[in-house]
């Protein structure tokens, strides 16, 4: 997959996340969110040539990002925060003020990681 459908699959990702939490489907909505912010590391890694097809080399890409940042701690709070809803997906135990405080949180981590994709 190349970077710009990476790109593309993390905005409609994202647009579906909306959907699904508007709906009620909070479970669907946490999935779509985390994949909007995997495919936006994953546009990031591939652009740069740096490994992505797991969740720890994701992780580690964040890290190495968060590294080149000013503020570092902006995105790696963005992807723990992602990594909640990822968890919430199995097991359905966020709280509602963790959803309300976490999700804008992980939109601006894929905004600030499709930025950096260009």
């Amino acid at each position: 997959m190349l970077t710009r459908e990476h790109t593309q699959t993390a905005q409609d990702f994202l647009e579906a996340a909306d959907r699904e939490f508007a709906a009620g489907d909070l479970v669907q909505g946490s999935e779509k969110l985390w994949g909007a912010a995997t495919r936006a590391v994953m546009a990031v890694a591939q652009q740069r040539g740096w490994e992505h097809r797991s969740h720890r080399s994701l992780k580690n890409a964040v890290i190495r990002l968060s590294q080149e940042q000013e503020h570092p701690e902006i995105l790696l709070a963005g992807f723990l925060a992602a990594e909640k809803f990822h968890r919430n997906f199995y097991h359905d135990d966020m709280e509602d003020y963790e959803r309300d405080a976490d999700r804008p949180i992980v939109e601006r981590f894929v905004e600030r990681m499709l930025a950096l994709a260009g």
